[in-house]
């Protein structure tokens, strides 16, 4: 089992093209845990951001009545992916895994399967 920091650290060392990575809790918005960033990037500003598309989609799916799991939203910059992947089970209701990934040296299938794993692996 994976602590927050270490599984915020292996994600940034095992996953290819990782810019930064955070776990955030969706119903307040705050980052438990961030790593990486840069002074353009403000990973907190960024993570309560994405709260709101996370909220947005729960939102529609109850709207709609759809009975599934939201296993991860992906959003494609001209140069970046930001990939956000909600935790389940575990008291990880209301959480994600926000990863960065520079779309120039990133795999994206290998990073939504290297993000499942460390998710599976994360304590809370």
């Amino acid at each position: 089992m994976l602590t927050v920091e270490t599984s915020l650290k292996e994600a940034m060392t095992s996953i290819e093209g990782s810019v930064a990575a955070a776990l955030v809790d969706y119903t307040s918005g705050m980052a438990l845990g961030t790593l990486g960033g840069s002074k353009d990037l403000d990973l907190t500003v960024a993570a309560a951001g994405n709260t709101d598309v996370i909220r947005a989609k729960v939102r529609t799916m109850e709207m709609l009545g759809l009975k599934d799991d939201i296993e991860d939203v992906l959003i494609t910059l001209g140069s970046q992916y930001h990939l956000l992947r909600l935790i389940r089970g575990r008291g990880g209701n209301g959480l994600f895994l926000y990863l960065i990934l520079d779309k120039g040296r990133a795999n994206l299938a290998m990073a939504r399967h290297q993000l499942r794993r460390i998710e599976a692996e994360l304590e809370l």
